[in-house]
């Protein structure tokens, strides 16, 4: 009796030294299993009260750098287990450089597969009023990967652009102002290339007869659009005064156009052209030279460009600013109205003390 109490009290001894076994591993496992599970499925990410916010990664970058970039703004509670995430799923070899969308409170699991997946979101771009290739290749550099450099130096590519069939002198006539969406991490050949499809796309079947029906190629319709452009800031006088250039150019007369000759001085902010300024050596000179100069003097305005396709057909064959400053012309048929009209706008500049800047 008493051998068999003793077997059971050992039994019973080995039964709970089990069972204390048993719940120290459960134990373990769960501490392991809970650790494992917040570094992957824990949010890791604080916006500091925003619900969104973009994340930049250049096409070169490797993993400590995409780390480097969330560790800059502060974003990441815990990099060790963002960094532990990256290793199991082997980042390091799926980078992909691009703009990506974070969330805030986002976990480890779903930052990585995100940054895996390559999936980025398109930026919108935009551009106009431009009037340089070194302004354009700035502000373009500000919204895309590709670096100002990097965009003038094809811009400037003789090679490359006679590929799309301009010029240097024209080149800045492909691009049409307008807003576009394409990825962050374009390099500068993708952007040219892109840039030539809405191009063509501009330039369409219906547009082409346009140009075709008033004589002009799609290079000097922008040429011609950029003059309107300078001249005037109204889109419904526009039709207006490409319809003066286009009378000038039929009757073969000089376009005695301003803002080309301001192109030729590398300076419009003057106010005033002076006869000195006219005597300019220059293609771009139309006091001195017949016809449309070498190519656009600006980024053409799709108004501008509109404007010359559907010029108003009138006879006016002069025009200036109107003395009341309000950002429109005075229109003339004959050499002698439009000095009178001159005249009357010099005296105004006089009397308000605009000289010369």
């Amino acid at each position: 009796m008493i051998n068999l109490l003793r077997l059971n009290n050992i039994r019973s001894k080995k039964l709970r030294i089990f069972l204390i076994s048993v719940m120290l591993i459960l134990i373990v496992a769960g501490a392991i299993l809970f650790k494992l599970y917040s570094r992957i499925f824990s949010s890791n990410i604080d916006l500091k009260g925003e619900a969104t916010a973009y994340l930049y990664i250049p096409s070169s970058a490797n993993q400590e750098q995409v780390i480097a970039l969330l560790e800059e703004r502060e974003w990441l509670k815990n990099i060790n287990s963002l960094e532990w995430v990256m290793n199991k799923k082997n980042f390091a070899h799926h980078i992909h450089g691009g703009r990506y969308l974070i969330k805030d409170k986002m976990n480890n699991n779903d930052l990585v597969n995100l940054l895996r997946s390559g999936v980025q979101v398109p930026i919108q771009l935009t551009f106009n009023n431009t009037r340089t290739l070194e302004d354009f290749a700035g502000k373009i550099a500000r919204q895309i990967e590709a670096d100002s450099i990097s965009l003038l130096t094809a811009l400037r590519d003789k090679k490359l652009i006679a590929k799309y069939g301009f010029k240097p002198e024209s080149i800045i006539g492909m691009f049409i102002p307008n807003t576009y969406q394409l990825y962050w991490n374009t390099n500068s050949r993708a952007f040219m290339d892109r840039m030539y499809k809405e191009y063509l796309r501009f330039w369409n079947a219906d547009r082409l007869k346009k140009a075709k029906k008033i004589g002009l190629s799609p290079v000097e319709v922008s040429t011609l659009a950029s003059i309107v452009d300078e001249e005037t800031i109204n889109k419904d006088e526009k039709a207006r005064v490409a319809g003066v250039y286009m009378n000038r150019l039929k009757r073969k007369m000089k376009l005695d156009a301003d803002p080309t000759l301001k192109f030729a001085l590398g300076d419009f902010s003057i106010t005033r052209v002076l006869n000195k300024d006219k005597r300019i050596d220059s293609p771009y000179n139309t006091y001195k030279y017949r016809g449309l100069p070498p190519g656009p003097i600006r980024q053409a305005s799709i108004s501008g460009l509109k404007a010359v396709l559907n010029y108003e057909k009138h006879r006016y064959l002069y025009f200036c600013a109107n003395p009341d400053f309000s950002g429109y012309h005075v229109f003339a048929r004959t050499l002698r109205e439009h000095n009178r009209n001159a005249s009357r706008y010099h005296k105004e500049l006089k009397r308000r003390g605009i000289k010369r800047r």
